[in-house]
């Protein structure tokens, strides 16, 4: 061994009894400062409790809680600063990291137009939207007014300028409103549990409901269970006991020289690691290697994610990572008895989470490269959308975990599937305007993911879920593709499920947002006729329900498809209703997909069918109250004799 060499041995030795010595110090300095009752939970007088990872700082020291929860309080108020803004904190689900906020302002009432002024930004925060959640867009000092599903800020308004506020913008484009006319719109985020209730508020009441958010972090009930409190020290959780901190909880069997012991063994082979990589580095160095490049290229091929593919992109940032343990209790070791349904690559069990919490766990059906692929896919999409209409995902295991599992809020009401042609189906138990409903929201959430340049792939009525007050809510995006903005449409393999399957897209392998506009028509389909997409006991010729349909709406014999008890032949406002949307069901499955509608579009021609007057039995485009007329019942962009021209010369032959 050369001088050098020697030398380096003791400093490395050094190094490391400073190291113990060091820690060994600091352990014994904690337990004399940190006093284990000064972490209590504590109230602003609001009936707010307030503890870890929060903390009140005129009644607590700073190693109660983390330094971005800090609370103020003023009066019986509990406050939170978030990016400048003041917020009233209405309460908080220690079990779920979740938080409910109302912005301070809109509770002032010498505030005479509490409007939000600036964009609600949670960058740089330890927060993320919380389920339930989505954008409300304020628009002031318009020129051109709009009175159409949107809330009137009159406070902000006058005789030549309106102020307004709406939840899809996209609403705004389809009525060719000119948005340049406004101020560049500025957005906040409200909670939209049930829309329908929300549309019957106005904005201060919608902003008064406040929202979530949630965060992630180191659950506290272990800590507090063995009888100590919650607190931090240089960043990192630590359980705060009589005697001394500890790591998670207060370990009575535990001393504190084996404490010690165990934080010097640590201590040694951190030491001695990082030795090695020193030397390691040192030798690569001297032979002019470049790690950096290699470990890159290691780490691509190791994970499923590349910037040259968009649908492979994926994030984990903001998801919270469930134990498996956790997830096998909640479902009971995955009891065949709690099963729901099969969720497209997996199958999904109903489970009960340790905090109360009723779920649903999708549990991957085998582990490899593409089931990884889909796992991370739907992750990123529902993790950086949130519509209400769209299902709320809770969290996942780790990648690494034994199994892949992903977590979503329990959606009680079964699929629309289940209502129209499966377990939950009856004559009559599923009235029209309920369908509307069901058409409506579903629609409004696919015109969301295209405007978010997500191409959901796989639409059908069993991913069509219903809550109790039939409230949609869009799930499974396993399939579903990030969409590049610069493009008409990317070639892949098709996929999804047969029956709705864009044909297109199935012979051409182009896939673009026209293709869910095509499964949203055969939907359509099943919500007038209630019979599933695929039946292989009718005639051959109508085994594809899209076939059938389009058969009887060009032979004029569109009552011998209509479920017979919703009304048509007695009913004439429902008459008029199933014969517009037929027809928009008929334009959605046109073979060339230039022929269809956009989601958007689809939107705006669903409002109008369902603004059918209750006298004349007419929308306001002028919907007939027969179906004699029924390629002429609602314009789009599309005219009907290129429609029907088009279908007579190309039919569509939809894979079955």
């Amino acid at each position: 061994m050369n001088l050098q060499s020697l030398f380096m041995v003791k400093k490395s030795v050094s190094v490391l009894v400073i190291a113990i010595l060091f820690i060994t110090l600091a352990d014994d300095t904690l337990s004399i400062y940190l006093n284990s009752t000064a972490c209590i939970t504590h109230s602003c007088g609001n009936g707010v409790k307030i503890s870890y990872p929060f903390w009140i700082p005129e009644k607590q020291p700073p190693y109660c809680g983390l330094p971005a929860y800090n609370v103020a309080c003023n009066k019986d108020k509990s406050l939170l600063h978030i990016s400048g803004d003041e917020f009233i904190i209405k309460e908080v689900f220690y079990t779920n990291n979740s938080i409910l906020l109302a912005k301070a302002d809109v509770f002032d009432e010498n505030n005479k137009c509490p409007v939000p002024t600036h964009n609600f930004s949670l960058r740089g925060t330890p927060f993320r939207s919380g389920p339930n959640t989505a954008d409300l867009f304020f628009f002031y000092e318009c020129t051109q007014p709009y009175e159409r599903e949107t809330y009137a800020v009159n406070c902000a308004s006058n005789a030549t300028h309106h102020s307004f506020a709406v939840f899809h913008t996209e609403l705004l484009e389809h009525s060719n409103y000119s948005v340049e006319s406004c101020q560049d719109p500025v957005y906040a985020l409200v909670e939209t549990d049930s829309l329908d209730r929300l549309l019957k508020m106005n904005y201060m009441q919608v902003l008064q409901k406040g929202f979530f958010l949630q965060w992630d972090g180191t659950n506290c009930r272990d800590c507090q269970h063995s009888g100590g409190h919650c607190g931090v020290q240089n960043n990192e959780f630590i359980c705060i006991c009589k005697d001394q901190p500890q790591q998670r909880t207060c370990l009575h069997g535990r001393n504190k020289i084996g404490l010690k012991v165990g934080i010097g063994v640590g201590a040694a082979a951190f030491t001695a690691l990082m030795a090695g990589v020193i030397f390691l580095f040192y030798r690569r160095r001297q032979k002019k290697l470049y790690a950096g490049s290699s470990l890159f290229s290691t780490s691509i091929l190791s994970y499923p994610s590349s910037t040259k593919d968009p649908e492979k992109a994926t994030s984990l940032i903001g998801v919270h990572l469930f134990d498996y343990n956790e997830l096998d209790e909640a479902t009971n070791n995955f009891d065949s008895k709690k099963e729901l349904g099969d969720g497209g690559y997996g199958t999904v069990y109903k489970g009960k989470l340790r905090d109360g919490r009723v779920v649903a766990v999708k549990r991957l059906y085998e582990n490899n490269c593409r089931r990884v692929e889909q796992f991370m896919n739907e992750i990123d999409i529902l993790t950086r959308l949130h519509h209400p209409n769209l299902v709320t995902l809770y969290g996942c295991t780790s990648r690494h975990s034994r199994e892949l599992l992903l977590v979503y809020e329990y959606i009680s009401n079964g699929t629309v599937a289940d209502h129209l042609h499966g377990v939950h189906s009856k004559p009559g138990s599923l009235a029209w305007n309920t369908r509307m409903k069901i058409s409506l929201e579903t629609a409004s959430a696919l015109a969301y993911l295209h405007a978010s340049d997500v191409i959901h792939r796989d639409v059908k009525t069993n991913n069509i879920l219903l809550d109790s007050n039939f409230c949609v809510k869009v799930a499974d995006f396993g399939l579903s593709r990030l969409f590049p903005s610069d493009v008409t449409h990317v070639s892949t393999a098709p996929q999804g499920t047969p029956g709705y399957v864009d044909p297109e897209y199935h012979e051409c392998y182009q896939l673009t947002d026209k293709s869910d506009v095509y499964s949203f028509g055969v939907v359509l389909i099943e919500l007038i006729s209630s019979l599933p997409a695929v039946d292989i006991c009718r005639h051959r010729h109508e085994i594809n329900l899209s076939n059938m349909a389009i058969n009887k709406i060009q032979g004029n014999a569109l009552q011998e498809l209509v479920d017979s008890n919703l009304g048509f032949d007695t009913d004439d406002k429902v008459r008029s209703m199933v014969t517009a949307v037929a027809e928009l069901a008929f334009q959605c499955l046109q073979s060339d997909r230039e022929l269809r509608p956009s989601m958007q579009e689809v939107v705006e021609a669903l409002l109008r069918i369902q603004r059918i007057n209750n006298t004349t039995g007419k929308t306001d485009k002028g919907c007939p109250d027969d179906d004699t007329g029924l390629l002429n019942s609602i314009t789009l962009l599309v005219s009907p004799d290129s429609v029907t021209t088009k279908w007579s010369s190309s039919p569509t032959t939809p894979n079955s």
